[in-house]
């Protein structure tokens, strides 16, 4: 039982393969791989840490121009500390009511989930085939034993946690361990997109290409969220093509800025999402004839490329707030990255919204 007293163990190589099968997924389209983490040292934001020609460069110049990447070792490392933190919490409360009964931690924990951990059947397992095979490569007999480990693991896991739960519940437990001040970017919504109402406490900003799959994959969440939290939040739309991956996305951006001349910029962007990557003439005369919009006003702004530096700006402020790829948001200026589940966006929508807290985003 050492494993459900120290959780879960991922270290089985059928299990891992099973793990990694299931849920490894790329959530962004990518132009270049992140940047690598800034070497350790630093000061106080004014402490200088080069010269150029007699101007200094000071430390606050430098996380500023790395603020993102920072926020995010930031989170990493409260994470980290966090997950070890609740590790000892657990380790002690396990040791104290083992020294109570007179035995070792290992056998309170064995005799605690006695009976209360039911065994993983072959019917569990075949229906966790069933509902996964798409993504299994092979048959059930292949598979059989790792899914008879994953699904005993979780139950295991489950088990313990609720165990845990019960020892807390029962405890003085207090944590004194706060997360890191999240970063909050400084962006520039004039002229951008916007669905909701500027009294929104809540500003959700996203950076996106017409053509990247992912940023498709996340529109029915965004729907999802204007659908749960209504005048709560606003949606802001900017523009972030990959030419390296998307050579058409950019066309497409500048076309939904041209329907946004004629009041269906929202129109033509649903249109464009609803229907596989097609960037050609014909296709966008054809998205804006569905929306409603004048052809010859329209294919004038696309065609004289009216938009092209508004987009090119959209790019810039992208790059310079360190977006690697598509789809970024920014919640209130803190910064998720991917096509996330309606889950992780709602965790940090409430959390803005119970703090009250406004970004600073104009």
């Amino acid at each position: 039982m050492r494993r459900l007293l120290h959780g879960a163990s991922f270290r089985t190589s059928a299990r891992a393969v099973l793990v990694s099968t299931l849920l490894a997924v790329t959530i962004a389209c990518s132009r270049h791989p992140p940047a690598a983490p800034a070497s350790a040292g630093g000061g106080q934001p004014g402490a200088a840490m080069a010269e150029v020609n007699g101007a200094s460069i000071s430390a606050g110049d430098v996380d500023a121009s790395i603020a993102p990447a920072l926020s995010k070792l930031q989170d990493e490392i409260y994470s980290n500390r966090l997950a070890s933190l609740n590790s000892l919490i657990d380790a002690r409360l396990i040791g104290a009511e083992a020294k109570k009964r007179g035995v070792s931690p290992e056998t309170f924990v064995t005799t605690e989930l006695a009976g209360k951990v039911a065994v993983v059947s072959d019917a569990d397992i075949a229906a966790f085939y069933e509902q996964n095979k798409a993504r299994l490569d092979g048959d059930l007999a292949k598979w059989h034993d790792q899914i008879r480990t994953y699904l005993q693991e979780k139950r295991d896991t489950a088990a313990r946690a609720e165990l845990i739960k019960r020892l807390r519940d029962s405890a003085d437990v207090k944590v004194f361990l706060s997360p890191p001040e999240p970063y909050r970017a400084k962006l520039d919504l004039a002229g951008a997109q916007v669905r909701g109402p500027a009294s929104a406490p809540v500003t959700l900003v996203e950076f996106s290409d017409f053509h990247c799959p992912f940023c498709r994959q996340v529109q029915p969440v965004l729907t999802q969220i204007l659908q749960k939290y209504g005048t709560r939040v606003r949606l802001v739309y900017k523009d972030m093509p990959i030419d390296g991956l998307h050579p058409q996305a950019r066309g497409v951006a500048e076309a939904a800025r041209c329907a946004a001349d004629q009041g269906r910029f929202w129109e033509f962007h649903d249109k464009v999402y609803a229907n596989p990557p097609d960037g050609s003439a014909p296709r966008l005369q054809d998205y804006a004839a569905q929306v409603g919009l004048d052809p010859q006003k329209f294919e004038a702004c696309r065609g004289g490329r009216k938009y092209e530096n508004d987009v090119q700006r959209d790019v810039k402020e992208g790059a310079d707030l360190g977006i690697t790829g598509t789809p970024a948001f920014f919640i209130n200026g803190r910064f998720l990255s991917g096509a996330q589940p309606l889950e992780t966006f709602s965790r940090l929508i409430d959390e803005e919204l119970t703090t009250g807290s406004r970004a600073a985003a104009r």
